[in-house]
């Protein structure tokens, strides 16, 4: 997976830009939110996401890492895919589409090109929880403190196990560890246990 970019645009519009890292050129589609953030810019780090199909490989890249996980957050709902993903961060900012979410704000979503009532409904069913709960925390939950933990943790939820389940499961296998675990032991652990 690729991270991020840092390099300099060679290339760019507002659904794609090209970028020049080390003489290496990339190609990368953008939402509005995050073209009127580098417009003026001459180079710039980008967060990235690589989105792996059968007949392509497409990189979307982002301003803020805030849009990238909500694009992430949005692709995860059955029937959306990334290109409405994409247009949903250029027809409202993320912190516009997450309130919407929140509240439950069927109308506002379908507002946006190709979001018909029932993706809006499916959009806040599957997601409401999900953005609420992360709103107030940071990725690294308040429970935990030490990173052999968080790095489970983190791991636990990349593999697509729910946080409350993941950080329930690490507390049990911690609370009869011996204090020399490595992190893939607590998360084989975690993941016979969930």
């Amino acid at each position: 997976m690729i991270a991020f970019l840092r390099g300099q645009f060679t290339y760019k519009s507002p659904a794609v830009i090209h970028m020049d890292v080390a003489g290496v050129g990339y190609e990368l589609q953008i939402s509005l939110n995050t073209y009127s953030r580098i417009q003026s810019l001459d180079n710039a780090v980008l967060q990235t996401y690589l989105h792996i199909r059968e007949d392509a490989h497409i990189l979307y890249g982002f301003f803020e890492l805030a849009e990238k996980e909500l694009f992430i957050q949005l692709i995860g709902v059955s029937g959306v895919g990334a290109a409405t993903a994409r247009m949903m961060l250029s027809s409202m900012r993320p912190e516009e589409i997450t309130r919407a979410i929140a509240q439950g704000n069927t109308r506002q979503l379908e507002s946006i090109k190709g979001i018909g009532r029932k993706s809006a409904e499916r959009i806040i069913l599957e997601l409401r929880d999900k953005l609420s709960r992360s709103k107030g925390e940071s990725n690294i939950s308040p429970l935990i403190n030490n990173t052999l933990e968080q790095d489970a943790l983190n791991a636990l939820i990349t593999l697509g196990i729910a946080r409350s389940a993941a950080e329930q499961a690490i507390k049990r296998i911690m609370s009869d560890a011996s204090g020399t675990e490595k992190v893939e032991d607590v998360i084989k652990k975690a993941l016979k246990i969930l």
